[in-house]
Order: structure tokens, then C-alpha cells, then sequence
């Protein structure tokens, strides 16, 4: 449990980047968007758990926003990594891991024939979509209203910086709307060059929802029909869900995946994969980076994806998140509150019943960090295979009491 600070050094770090960052931090992490009393820097990280510049620990429901999958500091990921930094890891070329990631990506992603990497989420989609217009020779790309795909001018949340040019070529449908979709798909006409999908609905703040089979096949069947390329957002959850891509459970199958998170346990990573038919447009476009070819965070990604597979990772988080999920049921319901738990049980979103504004659920993070859990009251949460029955128990008696004090001050 978090104790009395001696000495602040989150707050000294804040006061001396608020002069040489703007806004003090971006993006994501910037612990400014979180209820009052959230670190905003952190020391290290260890199995389940993370510690803040202050020394506090906290069980961590983040896990770095997704990145993490098998546990901070996973012993055999750290030193795969580690022993290709040793040895270089910017060096004129890609090393061998390239090559064997690669073969393994094929071999693990159920529609992959081949692969290619990158560095983040965002570079993994603008991939995808570029490879799907260079493929067909076509402009619009179907995309739901609210999601999230990245954070440069064509998908950005925010539009600030961004003209109607960058946007120019989007048109909008409902996730799990199939006549929604078919709309747009008509109103592209000629020119679809692809529908992009998310894993499942994890819209900020609002109840997450799987895909629809019937909507999964509808987005299929336009494509096919179209000759478009049905492309499927697995950055937050690919490896989390299933290992052959999280649209397994639908029965259909994506011509093109962009993967990054939890691909390499938190090592900066991420991939596109692809069908046969759009290789040679793969070849063609101009896609990189100068730290893409870096080989460290793919010899983590081989261990990773390996590690994952062997622990069959997906039902170990299934299962910590079923756990944690009935056990914050049944402790709301003692105390007098309704909870709406929604997504997938290893990527849970936690919302209190007649709270639009998430006011209660600012309160309970709140008191649940006190005590030493850290939780989000708007974002969906991620579990990892190091959140054993242990640690999910703990975070249990936290939240319980959590909830006592919530209740006491209503």
C-alpha cells in the first residue's frame, strides 16, 4: 500500500517538465487525465505489480497499456533482449530475429502467409492502409464511428493539427451495424479500398462490445465482393485474445492484421500481416523507419510469442479476468452499487451504473490506489499471465475495501 511521501519526486519531475514539455507530458500516459492522485512517473515494474518514483507499489491493471502480456520483467524476454542489445542492436541491417519472427508470425496468425515490421500501432495501420489502396488502386476506407486505429492526421482523435484533406477518404459506419456498413460500403461505390476493423468495440468510456458474427461476415462479404481488403486492428488486443488473431471466434478471417502491444512483452515492436494475394503490394510501398530494423525488440518477440503459446497465455488472462471480474460483482453488491463490467474478461472495463460522468468511478480508482491498485475508470484495463489467483486475490482485498469507503461517502 502506498505510504507517507518523504520525498516527492513525481511532483519535483512534473514541476521541471512542465518547462521543457508541452502541457508537462503527452498523449496516452499523461496522468493529468486521470482522477487527482495518480503517479505520473514510475521506477520499475516486477511480475504483476509496478513502483512510482516515490516507492510506491501498486498491482497493476495497465500492464503499460497493453504492452505487457506475460508480466513486467519476464526473466527469459528480458534476456533475449538484452543479449541482442549486448551484442548491437541499430546496425546497417535487420539481424537474423527479423527473418525468424517473421517465419513465426506465419506459422502463430491464422490468415498470415507473410509479415512485416514496425515500431508501433499507428505505423502497423497507416501500413495496412497503405498497402490496401496501393492492392486495389482505390481511395476510401470504411472505419467505425468512435474508434480508435492511431495517432497521425487520417486517424488522430483529435483534430487539432488536422485538415478535412487528411480525412478526405474516410467514410464512417456503427461497430456491429451491418446495414450501417453496407451504407457506407455503397456510398464508396467504386472506389472501397478497404474496411478497417477493430478487434472488438473499446471505444473510451463507453460499454465495450464483441464483434457480431453477423457483422463479421457482412464486413467479409463486402470486401470480397468489392475486391477490397478487409483489414482488422488488432494492436490492443492481438495475442491477448487468441494467438491466431482475435477474430478467430467469428469465423472470419482478415486479409490484413497490424499487431503491436503485447506482441514483444513491452519491448517497442509491431507487425502487419497479410494474405498471399496482397504481397506484391506489400513489396511495393515505401513503409519504414530508421529504428525498425532494430533487432532487440524482435528477439523479444520470438520468446514472447513462444512463451505465450506454450502457456496457452489467452486462457491463463481469461481466466485471471473472470476472477477479478466476479469478484468486484460481488463486492459492489454488498456495498449497495451496480457495476457494468463489459469487454473481454482479459481486457475488462469496469463502470458504475448512473455514473455519465464517471464521478464514482473516478472515487473507487481513486481509493483502490490508495491501497495500492491501479485501475482506470474509463479505459479498458489489461490483464497478464502474471496476474495469478495470488495477486488477483490481493487486488480483491483492496477494492473491497475500496468499496466500503466508497459506500461510507455517499
Amino acid at each position: 500500500m502506498p505510504g507517507m511521501i518523504v520525498n516527492d519526486v513525481d511532483a519535483d519531475l512534473r514541476e521541471r517538465a512542465s518547462a521543457v514539455i508541452p502541457g508537462g507530458m503527452w498523449g496516452h500516459q499523461r496522468a493529468a487525465v486521470l482522477p487527482a492522485g495518480y503517479p505520473q512517473y514510475f521506477a520499475g515494474g516486477e511480475g504483476a505489480r509496478v513502483t512510482d518514483v516515490n516507492g510506491n507499489s501498486y498491482i497493476d491493471f495497465m500492464c503499460a497499456w497493453g504492452p505487457i502480456v506475460l508480466g513486467h520483467r519476464y526473466r527469459a524476454v528480458e534476456e533475449a533482449g538484452v543479449a541482442q542489445v549486448l551484442a548491437g542492436d541499430c546496425l546497417d541491417g535487420p539481424t537474423r530475429h527479423t527473418v525468424e519472427l517473421a517465419e513465426l508470425l506465419v506459422q502463430t496468425v491464422a490468415h498470415a502467409d507473410w509479415a512485416m515490421l514496425q515500431k508501433n500501432g499507428t505505423d502497423a495501420t497507416t501500413a495496412c492502409v497503405t498497402i490496401a489502396r496501393a492492392a486495389t488502386g482505390r481511395r476510401k476506407v470504411l472505419v467505425a464511428r468512435g474508434a480508435y486505429h492511431g495517432a497521425v492526421p487520417w486517424c488522430t482523435p483529435s483534430l487539432a493539427g488536422v485538415t478535412a484533406e487528411d480525412r478526405a477518404h474516410l467514410l464512417h459506419f456503427d461497430y456491429n451495424d451491418p446495414e450501417s456498413l453496407r451504407a457506407a460500403a455503397r456510398e464508396a461505390g467504386g472506389d472501397l479500398a478497404a474496411v478497417l476493423v477493430s478487434a472488438f468495440r473499446h471505444d473510451l468510456a463507453i460499454p465495450q462490445e464483441a464483434p457480431d458474427p453477423e457483422f463479421a461476415r457482412a464486413a467479409r462479404e463486402i470486401c470480397d465482393e468489392a475486391g477490397a481488403v478487409l483489414i482488422l486492428d488488432d494492436v490492443r488486443a492481438g495475442f491477448r485474445l487468441h494467438m491466431g488473431g482475435s477474430w478467430e471466434g467469428t469465423g472470419v478471417r482478415p486479409d490484413l492484421t497490424a499487431f503491436s502491444k503485447a506482441i514483444a512483452n513491452g519491448w517497442p515492436l509491431a507487425a502487419v500481416t497479410g494474405s498471399e494475394w496482397l504481397r506484391e503490394a506489400a513489396g511495393k510501398v515505401f513503409v519504414t523507419g530508421s529504428f525498425w530494423y532494430t533487432g532487440a525488440a524482435m528477439a523479444a518477440a520470438v520468446v514472447t510469442i513462444r512463451e505465450l503459446a506454450r502457456i496457452d497465455g489467452p486462457a491463463l488472462m481469461r481466466r485471471a479476468g473472470e476472477r477479478f471480474r466476479a469478484g468486484l460483482a460481488e463486492q459492489a453488491a454488498r456495498h449497495g452499487f451496480e457495476l457494468r463490467q463489459t469487454g473481454p474478461a482479459s481486457m475488462p472495463l469496469v463502470q458504475f451504473a448512473d455514473d455519465p460522468e464517471a464521478k464514482l468511478g473516478e472515487r473507487f480508482c481513486q481509493e483502490a490506489l490508495r491501497r495500492g491498485v491501479y485501475l482506470h475508470h474509463k479505459h479498458n484495463m489489461f490483464i497478464c499471465c502474471a496476474h495469478t489467483d495470488a495477486v488477483i486475490d490481493d487486488a480483491l482485498a483492496a477494492t473491497d475495501d475500496a468499496m466500503k469507503a466508497l459506500a461510507q461517502g455517499r
